[in-house]
């Protein structure tokens, strides 16, 4: 997207290393849901990789007992497989936003497609979409470029009031490297792995204090509609 003024965080994520594009294919595949073995195409933008499908097998495995209902924001979109899997397993909603138009299109040319009516697209920088509220969300799937410096920020700005529900699970991708930042406080490491040089994570905003129950998740399906 053009630009005549670059902020700080705009420079450091042009100087994060790039992630290739996905072995020149430019498509994956839904793996579980209504949507089961369609593909996600891209286009070939630089520093584009989807998360893997094993990455992304465990990491819907994890979210089973809650996806159902949730209203899901995916915040780096890229391809928006995060965002459409999330759909295609019974989210109520997908709010997917990328700073490029190009893929901005694409994803809004992908969701007629696939007839996803829950999904919505943002063209915008992500910290700065962040500065006013537009949740309650369920689900947050946080994958920003590698290195980029921007992770600490972007947890600060979603635990401001406003964005996730009570219960709220926020997934983190970055590079292995890296490791997970300090989390806000009241949130919780809820589940992590690691696969090659991808670390991700699970973390969970105000776990329940009574052992055994699922965050009930309903109020992230139920925020007003974003910008």
């Amino acid at each position: 997207m053009p630009r005549n003024h670059r902020s700080d965080a705009d420079i450091a994520v042009q100087k994060a290393p790039r992630r290739p594009v996905a072995r020149g294919r430019n498509e994956v595949r839904i793996i579980g849901g209504a949507w089961r073995g369609r593909k996600v195409r891209f286009p070939p933008v630089p520093g584009l990789r989807p998360s893997p499908d094993r990455v992304r097998e465990t990491l819907f495995n994890w979210l089973a007992p809650v996806i159902r209902g949730v209203r899901c924001l995916d915040l780096f979109a890229g391809s928006g497989v995060l965002g459409f899997e999330a759909l295609s397993r019974g989210a109520a909603a997908a709010v997917l936003v990328d700073r490029d138009r190009a893929l901005a299109d694409h994803l809004r040319a992908t969701a007629a497609q696939l007839g996803a009516e829950g999904a919505t697209v943002v063209q915008a920088e992500a910290e700065r979409w962040l500065a006013v509220p537009a949740g309650p969300f369920g689900v947050v799937f946080l994958d920003p470029p590698f290195h980029s410096g921007m992770l600490p920020g972007l947890l600060r700005g979603l635990d401001r009031p406003g964005w996730l529900a009570p219960g709220a699970f926020v997934y983190i991708e970055c590079a292995a490297d890296e490791g997970l930042p300090a989390l806000p406080e009241g949130w919780a490491l809820h589940r992590q792995g690691r696969a090659g040089d991808v670390g991700y994570y699970l973390a969970i905003k105000n776990r329940d204090p009574a052992p055994g129950r699922t965050p009930d998740l309903a109020a992230g399906a139920r925020g007003g509609p974003p910008r």
